[in-house]
């Protein structure tokens, strides 16, 4: 597995004073937009705002209760749209895995850089949708923030005690199958 992978964590502890170049901005926004993509749709969409503007500004005011107290310290946060056409399945589910990969890949790209990159779905979608003028038939899923790791000991100890968790995944054997389900590959 690539190291990137490995160094890859969902952490909330960062620097409020740390910034993201635009040169690395449109790197993060340029993986996400050359993921792969059913039948060439190219259905994900971004919006994108820099701390300290208006589109920043209005993403924090959308944010869930458990994102408030860290996700404003991002550098950048970005929200990840996809279409929203539940009449026809496939456009509909393939459009948020086409979302799904985007993200993925945002969020690669960024660890690349040297930065903290943290999905969450803990946001109002109705608000983004009124408040950043969305057009119907757009779906907001994903809110993505990117930002620089911040010292320990200058975050909120609450914040410091869920990024020292240790991350842990379940092993290989209970998540890959062969054969049948359930009956662990290799």
């Amino acid at each position: 597995m690539h190291e990137l992978f490995e160094k890859r964590w969902s952490a909330r502890g960062l620097d409020s004073s740390a910034t993201i170049s635009d040169d690395d901005l449109t790197a993060v926004l340029d993986a996400g937009r050359w993921a792969p993509t059913w039948g060439a749709t190219q259905p994900v969409r971004f919006v994108v705002g820099v701390r300290g503007d208006e589109t920043f500004t209005t993403l924090t005011g959308i944010l869930s209760r458990g994102n408030q107290p860290w996700a404003p310290a991002a550098a950048a946060l970005i929200l990840v749209c996809t279409r929203n056409e539940p009449e026809d399945e496939n456009a509909h589910t393939y459009g948020a895995v086409d979302l799904g990969i985007a993200t993925a890949q945002m969020i690669i790209q960024a660890v690349a850089l040297g930065y903290v990159a943290h999905p969450m779905a803990g946001f109002e979608s109705a608000a983004a949708i009124e408040r950043l003028q969305i057009p119907a038939g757009e779906r907001p899923l994903v809110l993505l923030a990117i930002g620089t790791l911040a010292d320990p000991s200058t975050v909120d100890e609450k914040i410091a005690e869920k990024d020292a968790r240790e991350r842990t995944r379940l092993p290989l054997e209970q998540v890959a199958y062969a054969s049948r389900w359930g009956h662990p590959f290799r």
